[in-house]
């Protein structure tokens, strides 16, 4: 009797009045990263990791996985980390303001505001200034640069890790 009724035209998880729960979502399913820069948002930076790495295996290595993953990195402090894939994405697209302004934040927190500047200069660039957060983060840099012995502007400013699509996360800087 049990298999009759898993035979019938309504199947297992279908009720009569035809209201049946969902199956399991494949792989492919779910955009990785949407699911890491929400992972991200909410500052879970490991988890966001993994989701960014899934995404990998699902699209490859591309501007947006290498990116994504290298700010991951650099939120968990991994800077070594996040240097190599951000810079792997600017080489990949030279023309993507986020890897730009992001490998920037890396280099301010290494200590390397020269080229931490060019490479805002760069991400200024290549957004053909249209935001506010990467000529906030240019600004600082000069700032920075100018003011190299000034401990105040260097204890006091902010430097905003961007994402593609809307939001952005902020980095509190502790240079």
């Amino acid at each position: 009797m049990f298999f009759l009724a898993a035979c019938s035209s309504g199947g297992l998880n279908r009720s009569s009045d035809g209201v049946f729960a969902p199956g399991v979502a494949g792989p492919g399913d779910v955009d990785g990263l949407l699911v890491g820069h929400r992972l991200l948002a909410a500052g879970e930076y490991e988890l966001a990791l993994k989701a960014y790495n899934r995404a990998a295996a699902q699209q490859g290595l591309n501007v947006d996985t290498m990116s994504a993953i290298g700010s991951a990195n650099l939120t968990l402090g991994r800077l070594g980390q996040a240097e190599r894939w951000l810079r792997r994405a600017v080489e990949e697209d030279p023309t993507f303001p986020p890897a730009w302004n992001n490998l920037g934040v890396v280099l301010m927190e290494r200590g390397q505001t020269g080229e931490a500047s060019i490479v805002f200069r760069r991400a200024f660039a290549a957004d053909n200034g249209n935001s506010d957060e990467i000529r906030d983060n240019l600004r600082l840099a000069l700032a920075r640069l100018d003011n190299s012995n000034d401990t105040e502007i260097q204890e006091n400013q902010n430097f905003n890790l961007i994402r593609r699509g809307q939001g952005d996360f902020l980095l509190m800087s502790d240079l």
